[in-house]
């Protein structure tokens, strides 16, 4: 890490004690310390600074703190290089009770450990991987210039319909594999079978916001969060807070987009590549789709 890295984490950790602060004299120190870490996962392109907003939210509803820290991943965006593992050891172990926190992070065994744990709410959300592909191609080529494969999709892929293509195939050519869809899931979907973590989806913040929150409050209470508020005016603090055009990677936030960006030669690849990822997940019943 440079120097000027640690500066700015410096200034971030000094950032978030001063909130802590504030939230310890406003509930009391044994309220925030009782408090569980609140920590939202996803997979990359899936609703993160959404869900991000509503846990952020909490803090207006009783000791939650917004720890302000970059997001935990298990991947280095400029160069596509796994991170070590002691750094996301490192990384997960500096949060501390009420903190709000959130990462892309792989089930590995030390990331189930760290949020499956008692004193940790943890959420993930997902999104349909058909939306996923071609929000990923815009966020490449136009919003994430330090991404590994910026110049590649922006320079060298001539179109929409190639750029689309390698989001759906991968680069496995590469010394350091991008993989194909189906497998870039492959490593969160043991998330869907931990109790322990709220499985959430995208469309359902879109379609029925008020009914995802009473389940994003419900486990924030199961898990151990106390409320200062009642419940009715805690849902509306929540719904407050999805606002997804205020995200920096904000586009379109549509439900179904992809139906207007596939051809039919892209829905025959995507299934051939993604295999019965749509079934397994839960956004389609069988290949006719």
């Amino acid at each position: 890490m440079s120097i000027f890295s640690d500066l700015k984490l410096a200034a971030k950790l000094g950032r978030r004690q001063l909130r802590r602060a504030r939230q310890a004299l406003r509930y009391g120190p044994k309220a925030l310390a009782d408090t569980p870490i609140m920590f939202g996962n996803s997979f990359p392109k899936s609703g993160t600074h959404l869900l991000t907003q509503v846990l952020t939210g909490f803090s207006a509803l009783g000791p939650v703190v917004d720890s302000g820290l970059p997001a935990i991943l298990t991947f280095d965006g400029p160069t596509g290089t796994p991170r070590p593992a002691a750094a996301i050891r490192r990384e997960l172990a500096r949060l501390h009770p009420g903190d709000v926190a959130y990462g892309h992070l792989h089930a590995t065994p030390e990331a189930v450990d760290a949020l499956c744990r008692d004193g940790v709410a943890p959420y993930f959300i997902l999104r349909d991987p058909r939306d996923v592909v071609v929000s990923h191609v815009f966020y490449v080529a136009e919003m994430a210039p330090n991404h590994v494969h910026h110049d590649y999709y922006r320079h060298t892929l001539k179109d929409f319909d190639e750029r689309l293509r390698v989001s759906m195939l991968g680069r496995p050519e590469l010394d350091i594999p991008f993989p194909d869809i189906r497998e870039r899931f492959a490593p969160y979907m043991p998330w869907l079978e931990r109790p322990e973590v709220l499985l959430l989806r995208f469309e359902d913040f879109i379609t029925q916001p008020r009914q995802t929150l009473d389940c994003v409050f419900d486990h924030a209470i199961q898990r151990g969060f106390t409320c200062n508020v009642a419940r009715e005016q805690a849902i509306e603090v929540l719904l407050a807070r999805i606002q997804p055009q205020n995200s920096p990677t904000f586009r379109s936030g549509k439900v179904g987009g992809w139906k207007e960006h596939f051809s039919e030669a892209h829905k025959t690849l995507f299934k051939e590549v993604s295999g019965d990822l749509l079934v397994r997940l839960g956004y389609a019943e069988n290949a006719d789709w």
